[in-house]
């Protein structure tokens, strides 16, 4: 169930953005927050699945503008765009996002997200290596699949 408090605040950051831009505050864009933030916190979503999504839900709403609403919710904070190996631009939700990295199968295509401290140590060592203040990173691990009968392989024909 999506969190109400969270799609107001969401909704306010973007509020004062879209003001500071003087961009115009439409409904559709406002849309948008509402599919994107009622998404569980650890899904992604592209932008076909989002208006697949929201078509379904009765929006009438363009791929265009949901392209453009995404990229100006990245650049308010409050999406994550993430862009994997050969697959579309996903996105997440920014407000409650804490740093992970991500597991993508190569056969089912499921994303999965993990945390390792050990990640971060590695991060500052290499930051003390190269006298570099590291802002951020991005670790990608791709695999096969070893799960027996997984529902997200694809079926041979």
């Amino acid at each position: 169930m999506a969190d109400k408090a969270l799609i107001e605040k969401a909704k306010k950051i973007f509020e004062n953005f879209l003001a500071k831009q003087g961009s115009r505050k439409t409904t559709e864009r406002f849309s948008v927050i509402d599919e994107l933030y009622s998404l569980p916190e650890d899904e992604h979503m592209d932008v076909e699945g989002l208006f697949l999504s929201m078509r379904n839900k009765g929006y009438t709403i363009s791929r265009a503008t949901i392209y453009n609403t995404l990229d100006l919710l990245v650049e308010s904070g409050l999406a994550v765009k993430h862009q994997f190996k050969d697959k579309v631009a996903l996105y997440e939700q920014a407000l409650t996002y804490k740093h992970h990295d991500h597991h993508v199968c190569i056969q089912c295509r499921k994303i999965r997200e993990f945390s390792d401290p050990k990640i971060n140590q590695i991060k500052e060592a290499m930051g003390k290596e190269f006298q570099s203040s590291i802002k951020s990173h991005s670790l990608v691990l791709y695999g096969d699949c070893l799960i027996e009968n997984c529902e997200n392989k694809p079926t041979l024909h």
